[in-house]
C-alpha cells in the first residue's frame, strides 16, 4: 500500500473521530437544555391544594356549611343561589 494512502486513511479516521466527538458534545448540550433547571419549583397540575385539601385551580373552595370542597357555580345551581361571590360567602361562611 502506498505511504500517502495510509496517511490519508489515518487522517480520515481522525477527522471522523473529531466529527463524532463534536456530534456527541452537541447532543449532550441539547439534551441538557431540555431539562428544567430548577425542578424544586416545578409544580404538577392540580397540586395546588389549600389547607382543607380543595384544589383552587379546578375551581374548588371550602364551604363550612357543607363541610366539603365545592365549586361555587355548581353550588349556586344546586341550591338555587345567585352565582356570585357574595352569595357563596353568605351561604358557606354564615353557618348558624
Amino acid at each position: 500500500m502506498d505511504f500517502f494512502k495510509i496517511i490519508d486513511l489515518r487522517l480520515g479516521m481522525k477527522k471522523l473521530s473529531l466529527f463524532a466527538r463534536v456530534i456527541i458534545v452537541f447532543s449532550l448540550i441539547l439534551l441538557a437544555s431540555c431539562r428544567s433547571l430548577n425542578t424544586s419549583e416545578t409544580k404538577l397540575v392540580g397540586s395546588d391544594r389549600d389547607s382543607h385539601g380543595c384544589i383552587g385551580s379546578a375551581g374548588y373552595q371550602w364551604c363550612d356549611h357543607q363541610k366539603q370542597c365545592v365549586r361555587s357555580w355548581e353550588l349556586a345551581a344546586e341550591k338555587g343561589l345567585a352565582n356570585s361571590p357574595e352569595a357563596f360567602e353568605s351561604y358557606c361562611n354564615d353557618v348558624q
